[in-house]
């Protein structure tokens, strides 16, 4: 097993808070593994491993017909005489109600719970009825670069040369930590893929029309990084002879985002200081979503690294926005606190142009500015503006 240290830094401040600690994120991104990691943590406190209760919830794994009543039983009795216990619950999504158990068992017990789900509704207000200022959410997300590196044995030296693999295969731990070539690597996404679509969207909403499903999807996948709206989804979808209703791409949408396939990025005015409510983007949980879908192609390289950088400000607490300032756009704003930084991405810097310093170079603010790329050469300081390497960048410990 392979430490993923920065969510272990994340959870250890409420190791025995009253607080159910929730960790979420897409299906196979290493969240039973780091609810593992947490055991072997209490038990280098001197936690008993008798204890520490481990349960898996997925679907596969439950006799059918289990209820939340089963849970809350066999969770009473394994914890029963036992003094303190750990109680670390994987998948909790695929039992209904089960925010009442945890919340009973809080109230009740004396435990100290973690619980993982692949559905955002895990983190959603759907829960604050029972368990309102009661919990705490810690986003899980594929392999940062700095995790690849790490699971590939490799050191910071080999950097650039290590992120042109890690853009092609992107960063499911099962794909970092083993030597797959392309082929078989994509097949591997291609499951995971197929399982949240299956499993997660069309059986849980009972989707009918499947195909054109999966058509929407791929539209939504194909412009990665793109402006578009519901409407202008229905529209091509007419083009292709198929229809639909807004309504149905605002819930594709909705559902694919519950799912931690998509993750939206609004807009935000720089001028106004608000958030706009329309022309979002969507990048992908991981990048190779879209090689198991479409294979790699170097065309759509632009768009693959703006998703990498949205991932690792996403990974850093950020709240990640597209900057709008006047008639120019910035790629990412990004605000933690009382932070903030803008992002320009690019594959190489266009020779003899200043168009990607340009935009930030009309932000007449303190904040720091950077334009990131895949240039070899690409390193230096362009009025205050740092141009720097995307794998340098990915590295660094502060920005």
């Amino acid at each position: 097993m392979i430490i993923r240290p920065d969510y272990i830094e994340a959870i250890k401040p409420f190791i025995d808070a009253p607080l159910v600690k929730i960790l979420a994120g897409v299906r196979r991104c290493g969240k039973s593994t780091i609810l593992a990691m947490m055991a072997e943590e209490l038990k280098k406190r001197g936690i008993s491993s008798e204890n520490i209760i481990e349960r898996r919830y997925n679907e596969m794994d439950m006799d059918e017909g289990f209820t939340a009543k089963d849970m809350y039983n066999d969770l009473k009795t394994a914890i029963q005489g036992k003094g303190r216990c750990y109680l670390f619950l994987d998948e909790l999504q695929e039992v209904d109600g089960w925010e009442k158990v945890v919340n009973s068992l809080l109230e009740g017990c004396d435990v100290d719970i973690y619980v993982t789900g692949s559905n955002s509704k895990l983190m959603s207000s759907e829960i604050s009825t029972y368990l309102t200022g009661r919990y705490v959410s810690i986003p899980v997300y594929t392999l940062a670069f700095k995790e690849y590196l790490s699971f590939k044995n490799k050191d910071f030296s080999e950097a650039r040369t290590v992120f042109d693999e890690y853009i092609q295969y992107g960063g499911f731990p099962l794909i970092g930590i083993s030597d797959f070539d392309t082929r078989s690597a994509y097949h591997i996404v291609e499951g995971i893929y197929a399982s949240v679509i299956t499993r997660d969207i069309s059986k849980r909403h009972k989707i009918r029309n499947k195909e054109l499903f999966d058509r929407v999807v791929r539209y939504i996948i194909e412009n990665v990084g793109m402006t578009f709206s519901a409407p202008s989804i229905v529209k091509f979808m007419k083009s292709e002879n198929r229809s639909l209703s807004v309504e149905s791409v605002y819930n594709y949408i909705k559902w694919l985002s519950e799912a931690f396939i998509i993750y939206p990025c609004q807009r935000y005015d720089l001028q106004g200081k608000a958030v706009l409510k329309t022309q979002e983007k969507y990048y992908l949980s991981d990048i190779s979503f879209r090689y198991s879908q479409m294979g790699f192609d170097r065309k759509m390289l632009s768009a693959m690294l703006e998703n990498v950088v949205y991932l690792e400000m996403k990974r850093r607490g950020y709240d990640v926005y597209i900057g709008k300032n006047t008639t120019k756009e910035i790629d990412f704003v990004g605000v933690r606190r009382e932070e903030r930084i803008y992002v320009q991405v690019c594959v190489e810097l266009p020779t003899g142009s200043t168009r990607e310093t340009d935009n930030l170079m009309e932000i007449k603010d303190h904040y720091h500015k950077y334009v990131v790329c895949r240039d070899p050469l690409a390193i230096g300081n362009d009025n205050g503006i740092e141009i720097v390497h995307i794998a340098d960048f990915l590295l660094r410990e502060n920005w």
